[in-house]
């Protein structure tokens, strides 16, 4: 496997953890108020990034360029950023975080996008 695979697939679990263990927490205290946060986390954390895992896995020369490192690390910041966000922006804090952390995460969506139609292109010609 592909470091960055592997990056991904070692943390996306990670993100299912915590999303589990927030999931959790809210039910033991019946307080659900962040329970969007919670969504973003397991959906973005979680299977976006076990996605692009796969992907990286079954496209490991896709997964080699420096496009694709910054599409991974883009999303890894958006992550870490748009759940605290989500929360402070609930709470009335402000919501400069949760829109950072969008413009990242769909930054990275599409760069994702960009290597895929690269990386589908490259195989299918040398097919």
């Amino acid at each position: 496997m592909n470091g960055l695979a592997r990056v991904c697939w070692i943390t996306a679990p990670l993100y299912a953890v915590l999303g589990m263990v927030f999931g959790i927490y809210m039910s033991a205290s019946g307080d659900h108020t962040f329970s969007p946060a919670h969504g973003h986390l397991n959906l973005l954390g979680w299977v976006t990034i076990a996605l692009y895992g796969a992907f990286y896995t079954l496209v490991p020369e896709a997964a080699a360029s420096r496009l694709a490192k910054l599409q991974v690390l883009l999303a890894q910041i958006g992550v870490i950023v748009i759940v605290p966000g989500i929360v402070f922006a609930i709470s009335g804090t402000g919501e400069g975080l949760a829109k950072a952390g969008s413009v990242l995460i769909l930054l990275a969506a599409l760069l994702f996008l960009v290597i895929v139609v690269r990386g589908t292109g490259r195989s299918a010609a040398g097919a």
